[in-house]
């Protein structure tokens, strides 16, 4: 079982994504983000939410991501952020996101 400590190692937060591209070197489909964290700043993710998305409403959608993990190469791609999802009834990701609307950059606890 984890501690409250070790939750609290892992950095979740905010953003509000500024584009989204399809991203059709990756193995599985996938599209390009770049996220703005507020003073975090602007982050890209490799996100693999093809299934419910569309690159054009994903725009100005606020987003829940780690951002403390360190950044993996995703066919030449280095994706900065692990944006976060749940799978749906049928596998397909859908993005985890705040209720209401909250600054980029706010820290989930």
């Amino acid at each position: 079982m984890a501690t409250i400590e070790e939750f609290e190692l892992i950095d979740m937060r905010v953003g509000r994504v500024l584009s989204a591209e399809a991203f059709p070197e990756a193995r599985k489909p996938a599209y390009k983000m770049t996220i703005d964290f507020g003073a975090l700043g602007i982050k890209k993710s490799s996100a693999q939410i093809t299934a419910l998305y569309r690159p054009e409403e994903l725009a100005g959608r606020l987003v829940v991501a780690v951002v403390n993990f360190p950044p993996r190469r995703v066919a030449g791609f280095s994706s900065e952020v692990l944006v976060l999802g749940v799978p749906d009834g049928e596998g397909r990701v859908v993005l985890l996101r705040p209720e209401r609307e909250a600054p980029p950059g706010a820290r989930v606890f």
